[in-house]
């Protein structure tokens, strides 16, 4: 930075405001530096920068999938909002696993982030603690809590039973419910339903396809078939998320079952191709990139120190009817 600011003619402290505070410095001066810069290959050192600073500039996100469009989506507004704070993620994958999140969050407690954007509400006690002991602040995405932890996103619960409830208004008696990868989010839609079905006297355990497997199409179509094979007055399926509903609606075309008029089918997400099968699908609406947002904007006021008016951010959910149902 010593060597930036003597081919300029300035000092070093002009150097890292034209870099890190650009407001300060005017836009010729900056271009200048900028252009230094690049002519020397000086790369700035993070680690150095953040023992003056006490900062990082990095906030860790753990989320449960790199390959699932609902956390790429969720990514993306993390991204929008941390990159012009001068910020950088850390991006930890846990698939889906309890005990891979604490190894993630112990390995990169070594970088010093500043923040936690974490996944999910199941964590082990141990989390919040190791945290609490480093003095790192967190929110946590997806849904919501009344523990006091600061959480952006919406009730899984609620939004199930809604989806449920809708298949109730169509006429629909014989609701069943297919689940994949079962992780809590998947287990609270199930819990919604299951709510909606036993408030209409329709509630019927045999009617649930559970599988803890990663969810695909394939696994939608066969779940499907096997439902209608032991259960053939069922008219109307709740999958916990679009890849199952497309697969079941794939299974209904192959075996000739008009949908809507012999099956419903409703999935969640709202993922784009809902939009655009045949018929188009029936399925909750979630707001994915708003809790990156939404949660990224919490977290920096967190590390700002800035009191938290509200740490619960219900951001809420919309059932999308469409003709598959």
């Amino acid at each position: 930075m010593h060597d930036v600011g003597l081919a300029v003619g300035v000092s070093a402290i002009t150097v890292s405001r034209a870099l890190y505070s650009p407001e300060r410095v005017s836009d010729t001066l900056r271009s200048k530096i900028l252009e230094a810069v690049d002519r020397l290959g000086y790369v700035p050192n993070r680690s150095a920068r953040a023992l003056a600073s006490a900062r990082s500039q990095t906030v860790l996100v753990l989320i449960p999938s790199l390959t699932n469009t609902v956390f790429i989506d969720t990514l993306a507004g993390i991204e929008d909002v941390l990159r012009p704070a001068g910020y950088q993620m850390l991006i930890g994958n846990t698939h889906y696993s309890a005990g891979e999140e604490m190894q993630l969050l112990r390995a990169y407690l070594e970088h010093q982030p500043d923040g936690v954007l974490v996944t999910g509400l199941s964590q082990p006690p141990e989390f919040a603690q190791t945290l609490e002991r480093q003095g790192i602040p967190a929110v946590y995405m997806m849904d919501l809590t009344a523990d006091g932890r600061r959480c952006v996103g919406f009730s899984q619960e609620d939004a199930g039973e809604a989806i449920t409830r809708h298949l109730l208004e169509r006429g629909r008696r014989r609701i069943a419910f297919m689940g994949a990868q079962l992780d809590e989010r998947v287990l609270k839609r199930l819990d919604g339903y299951r709510k909606a079905l036993r408030a209409a006297g329709r509630y019927d355990a045999a009617l649930e396809d559970l599988d803890p497997a990663p969810s695909t199409m394939q696994m939608g179509a066969d779940a499907l078939t096997r439902l209608l094979q032991a259960h053939p007055d069922c008219d109307a399926v709740f999958c916990c998320n679009d890849d199952l509903a497309i697969g079941a609606l794939a299974a209904c075309q192959r075996l000739g079952l008009a949908v809507p008029q012999r099956m419903a089918i409703a999935g969640f997400n709202d993922l784009q191709p809902a939009g655009w099968v045949t018929p188009p699908l029936t399925t909750v609406a979630t707001p994915r990139y708003r809790i990156g947002t939404e949660a990224a904007r919490l977290l920096l006021a967190s590390i700002a120190g800035e009191a938290d008016a509200v740490t619960c951010h219900d951001l809420g959910f919309t059932v999308m009817p469409r003709a598959s149902s």
